[in-house]
């Protein structure tokens, strides 16, 4: 069965393949305004590509710097808890040796 296929169902899909238009005898050749011919639109095509991977990469890495500024503020932050408990340690053991000084001057 070599059929040829239809405008709704074409033999494939890829242009490369597809057998070119056959000029149309309402339009004179040539009557398309360059603006709209596919030569530029490849290349629009690509670099809206191009540029919608680029938009994701820089996404991506605008993320991964706020994930590590949030992770340099967690650990900045567990450090300023973990010497404020030592301070509080440090402050007791000094309140206790005075304490112990004072006892034994006393006696």
């Amino acid at each position: 069965m070599n059929t040829a296929g239809t405008i709704d169902r074409p033999v494939t899909h890829d242009p490369q393949k597809q057998a070119p238009m056959k000029p149309s005898t309402s339009e004179p050749a040539g009557s398309a305004i360059p603006e709209f011919t596919t030569t530029g639109a490849t290349e629009a095509r690509q670099d809206r590509n191009r540029e919608m991977q680029l938009m994701q990469e820089a996404l991506a890495r605008a993320h991964m710097h706020e994930q590590l500024r949030d992770a340099a503020d967690e650990r900045r932050a567990m450090r300023l808890a973990v010497a404020q408990r030592m301070q509080r340690r440090a402050e007791r053991a000094s309140m206790r040796a005075r304490r112990a000084l004072a006892m034994a001057v006393m006696q």
